[in-house]
């Protein structure tokens, strides 16, 4: 069973559709004891940094997310749940995000013929082998949907990247934390394959 953080942030139905799609059982719940018995968890997510770090702890979920990721389950991030994996952001500052991973979220930078929020399809090229990317061809397109993007601190964790007025960490892994800024949800097949990556992790040991 495959368990969706459930912090009133917008985007959870459309991945747990996408789940069932791949025919998975999903279930969206903010209770800990499903969450730490799932086999692996997301953490989805549309909004602000620091609305979603106060809904996060307000719910006692802080807690329980450190002690998931502690006990080596499966865990992804997807959009505003890869920044909050990380220390800070420009959005909100002062707030501490969840720290699991170093890096901050920093603002994309104007630039001529570039719009900001970022809203479309971009390719991704991979750094560093990724476990979720595996028979994804390089320069495959995602959809991206965000106004503030990760600069990561050890680039080694680094798995998928685009170019958007600068070079912007796409995708990270990390032992058994996994994360995309795009919506794999929302990219079509290549999306799926991604989605279908991360159900399997585990699963061919």
């Amino acid at each position: 069973m495959i368990a969706i953080i459930d912090y009133d942030a917008g985007n959870i139905k459309s991945v747990e559709k996408a789940l069932h799609f791949l025919g998975e059982e999903a279930v969206i719940t903010r209770d800990s004891g499903i969450l730490l018995h799932a086999d692996k968890v997301i953490l989805p997510g549309v909004g602000s940094f620091g609305d979603a770090m106060s809904k996060i702890r307000g719910y006692g979920l802080e807690e329980t997310i450190q002690e998931i990721v502690a006990n080596s389950t499966p865990f992804m991030g997807i959009c505003l749940g890869l920044q909050l994996l990380f220390e800070s952001s420009e959005e909100s500052p002062g707030v501490r995000g969840l720290s699991l991973l170093k890096g901050k979220i920093v603002r994309i930078p104007e630039a001529q013929g570039i719009k900001v929020p970022h809203i479309g399809w971009n390719s991704l090229s991979y750094p560093n082998p990724g476990k979720l990317f595996q028979g994804i061809p390089e320069d495959s397109y995602v959809y991206f949907v965000h106004s503030y993007y990760l600069k990561a601190e050890d680039p080694t964790i680094v798995t998928g990247a685009t170019q958007y007025s600068t070079n912007i960490h796409a995708a990270v892994e990390k032992e058994n934390l996994f994360a995309c800024q795009f919506h794999p949800e929302k990219s079509s097949d290549v999306g799926l394959k991604i989605l279908k990556n991360f159900i399997e992790i585990g699963r061919e040991e």
